[in-house]
């Protein structure tokens, strides 16, 4: 459900911004850091968008990899730890830790 949600979200958006750079096609003065240059708002809308995008993806992928790398110490520890006490604990499932997570909260 939650995936589902995401993706209509995310039509929406899309839909709502090429709605919105469809509607602006006039020619605009845009700055440069090197100089400046005639472009349709249309254009400068869609690249200023797609831009955002990848900047919002590219913390989120670093942040995800960040996550994975640190789960893959701490289960590296939780061996090592089992290893030298001769205990065996059975890891939470995902859904298990979320639900865990929310009922540890007060």
């Amino acid at each position: 459900m939650k995936g589902q949600t995401y993706i209509i979200s995310a039509l929406i958006f899309a839909v709502v911004i090429a709605v919105f750079a469809v509607i602006n096609v006039e020619s605009v003065q845009v700055n440069y850091l090197f100089g400046t240059g005639e472009a349709p708002l249309i254009l400068v809308i869609l690249v200023s968008v797609l831009l955002g995008g990848l900047a919002t993806a590219s913390v989120g992928a670093v942040r995800y990899f960040r996550l994975r790398r640190e789960k893959r110490s701490l289960l590296e520890k939780l061996q090592a730890f089992e290893k030298e006490n001769g205990e065996k604990t059975e890891p939470a499932s995902e859904a298990g830790e979320e639900n865990d997570s929310r009922e540890n909260i007060t």
